[in-house]
């Protein structure tokens, strides 16, 4: 049976560098909102030589997920999941933010582990923004809300974005999702370790990406403290993302890793 690698945010990206850094024997899903984005993509990545299927999913919606797994399922053995989907503060608003981002992130890990066997691997897309993040507007109590009641979670995490207005209010729910999504991953790969299914999440920095140029003046600051005072490329990322979400990388578990430049460590020698 031929293994299966799913990418949601696969259209474009770091999701779908990540697809061309795959090695060529897996089937490549990747999935997103907009079809034709995805038929691109799929296009190619089969000029590359993988055989590649497009499906359009919201992760933030339980039930496309739940189908995208089952898609993935038919296709062969699902030994590689990689979960890029997800908005910006500059592109949606802090409830949206949260429902993508972190609930998302929750339907994505419970409905594939469901359908995968042990050696299968999940990586979750963060952001160095939640390294950013002061603690104590970080509430982990709320944070385990998330899968026993869905509306009480959004609630509450919502409780301090929702006090600022613009901006602010999406950039703060947007650093408390991706902090979510590091919490989280570790959180799964704890609750799936029993069954052979290794969990870790990765955190980019700023990256020249459609959707990292659209936060390049509001995140210009975390550029100034990476190494080489740049952007990241989404080639470099990809091959970090499918390094992290090879299943030969099997003691890498519950772990976040930061690949952003050097932004956060930088912020102790750029005064």
């Amino acid at each position: 049976m031929k293994t299966v690698c799913v990418i949601t945010g696969g259209g474009s990206g770091m999701g779908l560098a990540a697809a061309k850094c795959m090695p060529k024997e897996k089937i490549i899903v990747v999935t997103g909102r907009t079809m034709s984005k995805l038929e691109k993509a799929v296009k190619e990545l089969e000029e590359l030589g993988y055989e590649a299927y497009a499906k359009t999913c919201d992760t933030s919606k339980r039930e496309q997920v739940r189908e995208l797994a089952e898609y993935a399922a038919s296709l062969g053995e699902i030994k590689n999941v990689i979960n890029s989907a997800g908005l910006s503060p500059a592109m949606a608003k802090p409830e949206q933010l949260i429902r993508v981002n972190a609930l998302g992130t929750v339907y994505v890990n419970e409905e594939f582990s469901k359908l995968m066997n042990p050696g299968g691997v999940i990586v979750d897309v963060s952001s160095n923004s939640a390294y950013i993040l002061p603690s104590l507007v970080v509430n982990k109590k709320v944070f385990a809300l998330a899968d026993k009641d869905e509306e009480l979670f959004v609630k509450k995490i919502l409780g301090l974005p929702n006090m600022l207005k613009g901006y602010q209010a999406s950039g703060l729910a947007y650093g408390l999702s991706k902090k979510f999504v590091i919490w989280y991953a570790a959180k799964s790969a704890q609750d799936l370790g029993a069954k052979g299914i290794r969990v870790c999440s990765l955190s980019p920095g700023l990256i020249a990406t459609d959707m990292g140029n659209l936060e390049a003046e509001e995140g210009g600051a975390l550029i100034k403290t990476t190494a080489e005072r740049r952007m990241g490329r989404p080639e470099e990322l990809g091959f970090a993302i499918a390094t992290v979400a090879d299943e030969r990388n099997g003691y890498l578990a519950g772990v976040d890793v930061l690949v952003d430049g050097g932004s956060v460590t930088g912020k102790e020698f750029v005064k």
